[in-house]
């Protein structure tokens, strides 16, 4: 999946977070929804802009995002 075709940056929509295009939705929003306990019929419920292709697209980039971090040992 490209996400790029879903998600964008600009820096006049919510500070230039990455948002589902056309919808001020940004992705960690979303995120923080899912880790929160939402179910993808809740978010498509309450979000009818989100599609089930939109919300793999966050997915991707959330992936692509953490690729190249570096990760600090948790004990």
């Amino acid at each position: 999946m490209d996400w790029h075709d879903y998600i964008h940056s600009d820096p006049e929509i919510l500070g230039g977070k990455p948002v589902v295009k056309g919808t001020r939705l940004s992705v960690d929003f979303i995120l923080s929804l899912l880790a929160g306990g939402w179910q993808e019929s809740q978010l498509f419920e309450s979000y009818p802009h989100l599609t089930p292709e939109s919300l793999r697209a966050i997915f991707a980039y959330a992936s692509e995002s953490v690729q190249d971090e570096r990760y600090v040992q948790v004990q």
